[in-house]
């Protein structure tokens, strides 16, 4: 099979692998469709992973082979590549793991993943695709999760003014995944235009180009003087967590979505005496995947104003995709087909 493998120094080699073969307790899933994750270009702008392994990890494809032992289910089903319930003991590393940091461990689960056109999966592992669910929509349930699981692990109340700070992927999800909880209100910032459009086109009330206005002295004004109930931090920009602290309200929460992979300026003396808190999120857990699956059936979150025809990548293209999503880009979502 043709695969994606990472060779180091920031440098992918597609070539021809052997199609790994499944054990009596596993499928094997043809992929479809593999998003391109911002956890994966932050691991090749970084040079995290090691050399041999296959990344991607945002997949949807049909099932290929079942092993001799499997009974859950059969050649043709369409699942997502992630998202089962863990058997006992089981389950990713960020879960099991007491002590885990991604930047060390990130990586030392399966070498073969979505960048590829087979991979093999333990039964529990899929989630089958209902219907009224493209297979476009599928392949981005995994950052859809990752926003439900944030807006459910946040404090969020029916009527709610809520900032989002960043409107990529997950930012974009957040937006609809907050307004599906009950929201009042959804204020965002972020300055790329094509970015800033797309946020609109999901339900965003206001934009706020933060290089144009301060955003801060903009989100009192619409919120009485108070600041935002919750603001959800996804972008991970250098200044973007300190300046979340100083948006929020007395007594409100941050919800830290975004991965920074450097040092952040904190000030606290700015805001530490209205007593906000901060919260961290991480992927996202069986049900998180079983919530976003069903937002998207509904229509509740939408993936189209994310996607466009210059969107999907053959596997051949991964290298220079990679390259333009390490630099400033217009692109908002990029999905590799096999």
């Amino acid at each position: 099979m043709k695969a994606a493998v990472y060779a180091g120094n920031q440098s992918f080699d597609v070539k021809d692998i052997p199609t790994p073969e499944p054990g009596p307790d596993q499928v094997l899933l043809k992929v479809k469709y593999s998003a391109i994750c911002g956890t994966d270009v932050h691991t090749f702008l970084y040079d995290q992973a090691p050399s041999g392994i296959v990344m991607g990890h945002e997949y949807c494809g049909t099932i290929a082979h079942v092993g001799a032992d499997v009974t859950r289910w059969k050649v043709g089903d369409r699942v997502l590549g992630g998202g089962g319930a863990p058997l006992p003991g089981a389950g990713p590393a960020f879960v099991t793991d007491p002590r885990y940091k991604y930047r060390e461990v990130g990586f030392t689960g399966r070498p073969l993943r979505g960048y590829a056109e087979y991979v093999v999966m333990e039964e529990w592992e899929p989630v089958l695709i209902p219907d009224g669910v493209s297979d476009e929509a599928a392949s981005l349930c995994e950052p859809c999760a990752v926003a439900v699981r944030a807006v459910r692990h946040s404090k969020v109340k029916l009527g709610d003014k809520v900032a989002v700070l960043g409107a990529g992927p997950i930012g974009l999800f957040c937006i609809q995944a907050v307004k599906a909880a009950g929201a009042g209100a959804v204020y965002v910032s972020e300055p790329v235009p094509v970015r800033a459009e797309a946020a609109r086109n999901v339900g965003a009330d206001l934009v706020i180009d933060p290089t144009g206005e301060d955003v801060v002295a903009r989100l009192e004004e619409l919120t009485d003087g108070l600041g935002p109930d919750v603001v959800f931090d996804c972008a991970g920009a250098t200044p973007t967590l300190d300046q979340a602290m100083n948006i929020v309200r007395r007594d409100g929460q941050v919800m830290l979505v975004a991965v920074a992979w450097t040092e952040v300026p904190l000030l606290p003396v700015d805001w530490m005496a209205r007593e906000v808190s901060i919260q961290s999120t991480w992927g996202g857990r069986h049900e998180d995947w079983k919530i976003a699956l069903e937002l998207l059936r509904t229509g509740k979150i939408i993936v189209g104003p994310m996607l466009t025809s210059s969107s999907f990548i053959p596997l051949d293209d991964i290298q220079d995709a990679f390259e333009s999503l390490i630099k400033p880009t217009t692109q908002l979502q990029m999905v590799v087909v096999p």
